[in-house]
């Protein structure tokens, strides 16, 4: 192994051996070199240990050739700051895609329970585990691994999880143990979490003007990936076998790892430096603590995914019972109805999400989704139009909900949305697992939630700052810019010392004299460095 380069003091002067670290070349007779460390050297350390770790990295050929793959990158998806790849409709579908067919893992498994059990010849009480575990491993999923997309870069870390998700699938295709299934299905829906990687980078390229419809086209396609799933699963287990879907969820996880891996841009990291996992994590309570609209969106979020559970789990009795008494092919096509609400999810958000404050579709929302319950609640035991009202008006108030939501809080912390979106993402999640039990029980207080703070309020209660519906922070289109450029210009700015407004670039010219001028000290501090 080559020795490691010269590192370079302060002023300039190379650093003599005695200040590396650690030296990498390793004696003939095995043993290790002691090393000597400053506790001032603490960046010199870490930069060693992590060309060690890399290096070790190396030497695995299967691991070396892995890292190949996932970080090669086509040249028309390769990063070129002079001319960054355009966020085009065509990359919105593609995340949409890879969304459906990605959440739609966790929900294969709910219609054909029944089935799965007399296969694997155990009690329904076991067979309960499945879905369990499912939502266990994607909540740590989202709680563990969604944050560290503020350090990757995107493009290699959405690769590595879609890759692993599907050979851990060949494993669900192939066994006959019941243990094996449930571990195994344990892994898959932990780093089932990619859409929720591809959401905040969504955030980051659409212009803020059409960030709502944006995200609408993604978040229309994950809530499609749970009703197709029902859907898809229902029809092949019961013409087929229970193994036709988990083999056609397979060949789609290596189709989206194909297409991906053949358009998705290598967008740069947010966050280049580097953050402590730790204190990244803890950092997701403190956001919740310092901005008052992710507590609101976290709320409403968290009161309004029980009703859609509630609704999506309780169907299946209503329907299979007097007076309707539905087969189950037939109680499964009422997911259409749900997939026609979420197709018109994007028009609804570029007409009134993209023009008004955000408020004011959260609202809108929950109005839909109180009427739906209403509509349904008292005629749905008399005609199927209650049940077929109540699920179009749900479907859509949830989604708009959510987009609206998500559309004020990635307005905060451009540098930070992978963990604003774990927030939020947990409460909804937390919801759902409560939707069964109370259900419409809390959904009065959504309502309450979203009113009690106004649009413009920067407090934590209050509609100070105006009743005015209409957005005023489009501006100018013409000059908006990527919030991960904006991202980038900040983590580059803070590089040379420079502190930036807000809508602020840095500039080659003119920056020196500038922080010369108006902060001295900053630029004594730059030049030590």
């Amino acid at each position: 192994m080559s020795s490691p380069p010269e590192h370079s003091g302060p002023q300039g002067e190379k650093a003599s051996s005695a200040d590396l670290p650690i030296q990498e070349s390793v004696p003939e007779d095995g043993e290790k070199q002691e090393t000597s460390q400053d506790a001032n050297e603490s960046t010199s350390t870490h930069s060693s240990a992590e060309k060690r770790k890399f290096a070790r990295l190396q030497e695995n050929a299967c691991a070396r050739w892995f890292w190949n793959v996932v970080t090669w990158t086509p040249p028309i998806c390769r990063w070129d700051p002079e001319s960054p790849p355009k966020f085009s409709l065509g990359l919105n579908m593609l995340f949409a895609f890879a969304g459906t067919f990605t959440v739609a893992n966790l929900y294969y498994n709910h219609p054909i329970l029944n089935v799965l059990a007399v296969d694997f010849d155990v009690t329904y009480e076991r067979i309960s585990l499945i879905p369990t575990v499912m939502q266990a491993g994607y909540a740590a999923g989202l709680l563990f691994l969604c944050p560290l997309g503020d350090i990757f870069r995107r493009r290699a870390f959405v690769l590595s999880l879609v890759f692993f998700t599907a050979t851990i699938w060949l494993g669900l295709c192939l066994t006959k143990s019941f243990s094996v299934f449930v571990a195994l299905s344990f892994l898959a829906a932990v780093t089932t979490v990619t859409p929720q990687l591809m959401l905040p980078l969504v955030g980051d390229l659409a212009p803020p003007h059409r960030r709502a419809t944006a995200l609408s086209i993604v978040v229309s396609g994950m809530l499609g990936g749970m009703l197709i799933a029902r859907l898809l699963s229902g029809i092949l287990t019961q013409y087929t076998s229970w193994r036709s879907i988990y083999w056609f969820s397979f060949a789609m996880q290596y189709l989206i790892f194909m297409l991906l891996f053949c358009f998705m841009p290598d967008y740069p990291s947010t966050n280049p430096g580097g953050l402590n996992y730790f204190n990244m994590l803890f950092s997701i309570v403190k956001m919740v603590f310092k901005h008052p609209i992710l507590v609101q969106a976290c709320l409403v979020g968290l009161c309004t995914s029980t009703i859609f559970t509630n609704y999506w789990t309780t169907l299946t009795f209503l329907l299979s019972s007097p007076p309707y008494n539905y087969s189950p092919v037939t109680i499964g096509l009422f997911a259409l109805v749900g997939i026609g609400a979420m197709c018109f999810g994007p028009f609804y958000s570029r007409v009134i999400i993209d023009r008004f404050v955000p408020l004011l579709s959260v609202v809108l929302g929950l109005t839909y989704c109180l009427l739906g319950t209403l509509i349904g609640t008292y005629i749905g035991k008399h005609t199927i139009a209650g049940p077929i009202i109540q699920a179009f008006t749900i479907d859509l108030g949830i989604q708009t909900s959510q987009i609206a939501n998500r559309s004020a809080i990635f307005s905060i912390e451009p540098k930070a949305r992978n963990r604003i979106n774990t927030a939020y993402m947990v409460s909804v999640f937390c919801g759902q697992l409560i939707g069964t039990a109370v259900g419409n029980r809390l959904y009065a207080e959504a309502l309450c939630v979203a009113v009690v703070r106004g649009p413009r309020e920067k407090g934590w209660i209050g509609w100070r700052g105006g009743w005015s519906l209409k957005r005023r922070d489009l501006g100018n289109k013409s000059k908006e810019e990527p919030a991960i450029e904006q991202a980038l210009d900040e983590v580059s700015a803070e590089e040379k010392g420079v502190v930036l407004m807000e809508g602020e670039k840095p500039t080659a010219e003119g920056t020196n004299e500038e922080m010369k001028e108006e902060n001295p000290e900053q630029i004594m501090a730059a030049s030590s460095r």
